[in-house]
Parts: structure tokens; C-alpha cells; sequence
């Protein structure tokens, strides 16, 4: 298995279409022997970019690739031995799924006791209803079925390390949902350093030791999602971490009073009013962080009823601003609540740019 690390790798492209910034400016990272890093990010952020740094098909501008300390920054992938699961599946279309998975071992001249093997543990890995697949042309198969083929054909090899590409996306809900599982077994049997891109936070949860938050080429956050969720190093990271998403609301703070423009005001806790300097600022809140039933006026414009989490999800207004409340699924449907927040729930921002003036701390669940 391989340690993967970045050493202040940038990536400038060049060319008329290429854009003004960067695709990747200065990331540092190392991944540890066996850690599944997920990495998640808005459209166009440098993800799939840093993916193909790793894996060879991109060679950066500065900076250099060393796996197991070994700099790797020029040399080719098929080098580097790393195995990559693609959005778009990328079968050999004129193998049958079986041919897929063993044509690696063909190649090498590998034994055919060695296929059979690899293909047999993988077979009984991937679970239920693969062996099927085996027998089949790819144009024979539907979505799914092509991308289990895919994650097996790249898990058969053994690679020390796996490269994953947005690899379920395009898979219905329910069949996501089991190959995802199967995906988070596979990576806990045989701890291959995994890489793995995605746009849904969910999956990033689910898949990764640690999360990686990404925007304009650059890497804002690493660490677990209790890290990101509660202790963001920006605003950036507040804001797109979580769902629904924080809502930032204008304040001001003089002594212990906390004045929210438009609507009122509220008097916070001594601790909290001596650990925040008396001046305007931004205050983030969490669908989750409020108390119902005091504080100021807020007009309640719909709300949604969600059973299997017991719990009702009110969209209401606040100074004029869109404010998501978490409630008990049995609330009233009424006209207005009063909403105040958990202060020890609270983030507060600069009021321009992103910085950070207080968070909450990770809570002690256990």
C-alpha cells in the first residue's frame, strides 16, 4: 500500500480557453497508508483536476508527488500502479464483464489460478447477483451494473492506490445506496489508500476518514466531518458544509446585548458576550441551533414534515432573511414563532471577508 502526499502542488492551465486562476494553487497534503480522503467541492473547484495530478494524467506546474516518499511527479501512471473508477465507467467495450477484470492479469501474464482467484474474491466481495454480470457485454448492462463492473475491475488489480471519480453518481438512489456500502467494505478489508471525489456531502461522510473542502483550486479544510461541521476555518466551509445550509444573519453586539438588524435583540451569556468584541459582525446559525418559543418574531411561511426523522423543518422569516428552524414533527402550523438562538450553537464571522471569530466545540456525544 502506498502514503500519498502533495507537496505544494499548483496547476496553472495555458491556452485560450484556460481560465485566469490557477486550478490548483499551493495544496499541501498527506494522505496516511490505508485513509480514504473524500473531496468534495462546487463544480469546477480543481477536484477531478487534483485526481488526475495523483494519478499521473497531469502533470503540475510546481510542486511534486511522492508516494511512500518516493517522487513520482513525472512518472507515467501506468507506473504508478494506481486503479481509477471513472464517472463515466470506461469498460473495454468488446470484453464481456469477466474480460474486464481479467485482462489486467492477461496483460502481465499472470496464471490463470491467479485470475480465478482474484476474480472469485472480488466476485464474492461486490455481492449479490455479480457473478451474472460477469458473463455479460457491457452494451447488455444496465447503469449500475456497468459501474459495479467498474469498481471490481478496478478492486481485482490490488493497487496501492485507488483513485475514484464521482464513481456513483449516476446510479438511482437505491442502488447507490447498496454500492456504497459495498464500496466502504471493500476499502475497510484491504485499507487501500483511496482517493474519492464527490459533490454529495453524504456520500463524503459515509466514505472518508476525513473530509477535504475544496473552492477555486484551493484546499479551504481537511479533517473529519465533526472538524468541518463545527469548527469550519471559514465562512466558505460553514456555509457549505451541513444541509440545509447555515444562514448568516447581520448583528452587532454592545456589552451583553446581541442586536439583529431589523428585528430586535436578544442578551447572551456573560461567557459568550466576554469572548466576543463589541462591534458588527456576522452571526451563523444551524437549522438545529434554535430555541422555539421566545426571543424575537419570526413569520413562518411553510412547513415541511419529514417522518422518518422525526422532526419538522420550518421555513420562516427573520429580518427579512430565509431562516430554516428543526422543530418536533408533531408543531403547530402557525402564523409565527419566536425564535432565539442555542448560544452555545452559535458561529460568529467577520462581517466582510470569511474569517472566523468564534465556533462552537465539538460536542461529547459518548
Amino acid at each position: 500500500m502506498a502514503q500519498v502526499q502533495l507537496d505544494h502542488v499548483s496547476m496553472k492551465y495555458t491556452g485560450p480557453d484556460a481560465g485566469q486562476k490557477p486550478a490548483l494553487k499551493d495544496v499541501a497534503l498527506t494522505l496516511a497508508d490505508g485513509e480514504t480522503l473524500a473531496i468534495v467541492g462546487p463544480s469546477g473547484c480543481g477536484k477531478s483536476t487534483l485526481l488526475k495530478i495523483i494519478a499521473g494524467l497531469e502533470t503540475p506546474t510546481s510542486g511534486r508527488v511522492l508516494y511512500n516518499d518516493y517522487d513520482v511527479t513525472t512518472a507515467e501512471p501506468q507506473q504508478r500502479g494506481v486503479g481509477m473508477v471513472f464517472q463515466d465507467y470506461a469498460l473495454y467495450p468488446t470484453m464481456k464483464g469477466k474480460g474486464n477484470l481479467t485482462y489486467f492479469f492477461e496483460v502481465h501474464q499472470r496464471t490463470e489460478a491467479e485470475m480465478e482467484q482474484h476474480v472469485r474474491e472480488v466476485s464474492e466481495l461486490m455481492g449479490v447477483g455479480f457473478d451474472q454480470l460477469l458473463g455479460q457485454m457491457p452494451t447488455t448492462l444496465s447503469g449500475g451494473e456497468k459501474q459495479r463492473v467498474a469498481i471490481a475491475r478496478c478492486i481485482v488489480r490490488r493497487p496501492p492506490v485507488f483513485l475514484m471519480d464521482e464513481p456513483i453518481c449516476n446510479l438511482d438512489a437505491k442502488l447507490r445506496e447498496r454500492t456504497r456500502i459495498e464500496m466502504r467494505r471493500m476499502l475497510q478489508k484491504y485499507r487501500v489508500t483511496t482517493v474519492y471525489v464527490t459533490h454529495d456531502q453524504q456520500e463524503a461522510i459515509f466514505m472518508g476518514d476525513r473530509i477535504a473542502v475544496m473552492r477555486t483550486g484551493v484546499l479551504e479544510q481537511i479533517g473529519t466531518f465533526d472538524d468541518l461541521y463545527y469548527t469550519p476555518a471559514n465562512r466558505f466551509v460553514a456555509e457549505f458544509i451541513g444541509t440545509p445550509p447555515m444562514v448568516f444573519l447581520p448583528v452587532s453586539k454592545s456589552g451583553n446585548i446581541l442586536s439583529l438588524e431589523g428585528a430586535g435583540t436578544w442578551a447572551i451569556p456573560s461567557d459568550l458576550a466576554a469572548a466576543l468584541p463589541d462591534r458588527v459582525m456576522t452571526m451563523g446559525m444551524r437549522a438545529e441551533s434554535w430555541e422555539i418559543g421566545e426571543g424575537l418574531s419570526a413569520e413562518v411561511t411553510s412547513i415541511e414534515r419529514i417522518p422518518t426523522q422525526q422532526a419538522a423543518f420550518i421555513s420562516t422569516k427573520l429580518a427579512g432573511m430565509r431562516v430554516h428552524v428543526v422543530a418536533p414533527l408533531d408543531h403547530p402550523h402557525v402564523a409565527q414563532i419566536t425564535l432565539a438562538p442555542k448560544w452555545d450553537a452559535a458561529y460568529f464571522f467577520e462581517a466582510t471577508g470569511e474569517a472566523v471569530l468564534l465556533t462552537p466545540a465539538i460536542p461529547e456525544f459518548f
